[in-house]
Parts: C-alpha cells; structure tokens; sequence
C-alpha cells in the first residue's frame, strides 16, 4: 500500500487550502472583492511608499561630492542655510567658492571655515543681486570660476518681503528685487556655471525652493516670493530631465520653515524645535539628498507635514494660509501704531 511521504502531504494540503480560498472568494459578492482588492493595493501602495522615505531619509549611502569635482560654489554663502552648506561641504573636503553682497560677512565666513579646515581653499566673491547692474553676475562669475573643476552649484539665493502684504501693497522696489534675486540671480549663476559642467560630463546642482511653492497651494500675502520659488522648482525639474544624460543632477530642495534670520522676521520664529530644524540640521540632511531625486523635502520632519499637507482639501490650506498672512499683517500694523 503506498503512503504518501511528509513533503507530498504538505504539498497536498497547501494545494487543498488554496483551492478553498478560491472557492470561498468566489462565493463572495464581487462589490466586496473589489472593494477589498482597492484596499490591499492601497496598503501596499502606503507601505511600499513608506519604507522607501525611511531608506532615503535614514539608511541610504551619501553620494562622494567630490566625484562632481573639487570645487563648489555656494550663492547667499553668509547666513543661514547657505553658510551652514558651506560649512558642510568643507567637511566633505571640497573647495568653496562663496557668493555674497557682504563683504565684511563673507571673510567672516571663510575664516570661520578656514578656522575649521586649514586645508580648504576658499575664494569670495561680493555682488549685490538686487542692484540693476545683476545681469552682469554671469561673467563675473564665469571669471571667478575660470579653471577651477567646479562639480557642485548650490543657489541658495532667496529673499522675501520686510513684512505679510497684500499684492497691491507690495513697493514695486521690493518685488523687483525679489525677482532680481530669486529669479535672475538664479538662473544667471546656474547658466555661468554650467558648460564647465557640460564639458567635464558630471556637476550637481541644487537649487533652494520652498514649501510655500512645492508643498502649499497658496502662500497668500508673500506672493512674489512663492512665485518666483515655483519658477525655481519648475526650472529645477526641467534642468533635470534636459542635463541627466550629460551627468548633471539638478535638485530642487524643498525646506519648510528652518530657524534662519528670515523666517524669524516674516514669521516670528526665534529658535529651531522638532519640526523647524536649524540652518546646520537642515544643511546636515540636505547634503545627504544630492545626487538622488529630481524634488525633495531633505529634513526628515518637513517630508512629514508635507505629507500631512497633502491628505487635506487645497481650499482647507488656501485659508490657512490666508489667515496666517492676515494674522502676520496685522501684528506688523499694531506695532507701527505702537511705534507712533
């Protein structure tokens, strides 16, 4: 009498148990088949995107920046975000050219950094990109730059309004600026820079956005300010689809609020917390991302409101935002009374 060995039991009882899972499905209403097959999808959607943010965020290896080239060059090199890069990049033992309209701040800077890595040689250069004379950044940076195996661009220009304002309300003075430096400033720096890129067949460059463009739907009353940053993102993303093929990485890299002389002007805010990390965390993250996706929010607590931004109704934060700005407005206009 021939018996069926351990393995072909076990081979034949899973057989039984998937055929009766087939059958009890088929009994089933099709409504509840579909309904729970959208779920699975969903789940596994959810979970397939969140073990992917915990890899890029935590556990992925950082790119060697000095496979770009030796040298970079940091735009808004003197406060806040762009000196902590400046910093950061000195770490990963690369040359630093610093950009900015202070001269006085900008030895600061290199000294500072030289302070810290005697070996790191450092070259500034001092333009306004405010004034009218800005279209005159490119050969001057073009000259600046001229020999040197620049591998990595960071354009971390960006200015806001002195205070919230309704568009009609804005000096034309300001919003000229605004678009002279967040806007021109940028792409004349990224456009001086780039052939060297294009010859050497490898460069990265990260240009600063913002969630008041990438991770909001509105950013009423600093409109200027949040559609010169939505150029930036848009630029960022087209430059990275035209240069892939010619070894270019261009980023846009989107923080949220970081605790920089800017935000604790236009939005009160005087020292980082868990989710407003300071110009050194923020740039600690943000070297960590480059080299890797086309838009990212680097500090890991940003990736998370953005995230949480996204699940809720565009009306819901258009007047969020609204009151916000209203709310900031009003603080600027019961302090100039005060001020009487």
């Amino acid at each position: 009498m021939h018996t069926l060995s351990h393995q072909e039991f076990l081979k034949s009882k899973k057989k039984k148990m998937v055929s009766a899972c087939i059958n009890h499905l088929l009994t089933q209403p099709m409504w509840l088949i579909l309904v729970s097959s959208l779920g699975f999808l969903s789940f596994l959607k959810t979970s397939t995107s969140l073990l992917k943010w915990v890899y890029a965020t935590f556990l992925r290896p950082k790119k060697n920046l000095k496979d770009y080239g030796s040298w970079a060059l940091i735009t808004g090199a003197t406060d806040g975000i762009g000196k902590a890069f400046a910093h950061q990049l000195a770490q990963k033992d690369l040359n630093l050219i610093l950009v900015g309209r202070n001269p006085t701040k900008l030895e600061t800077v290199s000294s500072e950094i030289q302070a810290e890595h005697p070996g790191t040689k450092i070259k500034t250069v001092v333009f306004d990109f405010s004034s009218k004379a800005s279209a005159g950044v490119r050969s001057i940076i073009e000259k600046a730059t001229e020999g040197l195996d620049v591998g990595v661009l960071i354009n971390n220009l960006g200015i806001t309004y002195p205070a919230a304002s309704f568009f009609h309300e804005v000096d034309e003075k300001v919003w000229m600026d605004i678009v002279r430096v967040n806007l021109v400033g940028t792409s004349r720096v990224t456009k001086a820079v780039l052939p060297g890129m294009i010859k050497r067949k490898r460069g990265a460059i990260i240009n600063i956005g913002s969630g008041a463009a990438s991770a909001m739907p509105s950013h009423p009353l600093f409109t200027i300010y949040a559609a010169t940053k939505g150029y930036i993102d848009q630029l960022s993303r087209c430059l990275y689809v035209e240069y892939k093929r010619c070894g270019i990485h261009v980023q846009c890299q989107v923080p949220l609020y970081v605790a920089t002389k800017m935000t604790s002007r236009v939005a009160s805010i005087q020292k980082s917390s868990l989710f407003i990390p300071s110009p050194e965390a923020y740039a600690k993250a943000a070297i960590g991302r480059v080299g890797y996706e086309a838009r990212c929010a680097p500090y890991w607590a940003h990736s998370i409101q953005w995230w949480l931004a996204c699940l809720l109704p565009e009306r819901v934060l258009d007047a969020w935002r609204l009151s916000v700005g209203i709310h900031r407005r009003g603080k600027l206009t019961a302090q100039v009374r005060a001020n009487l």
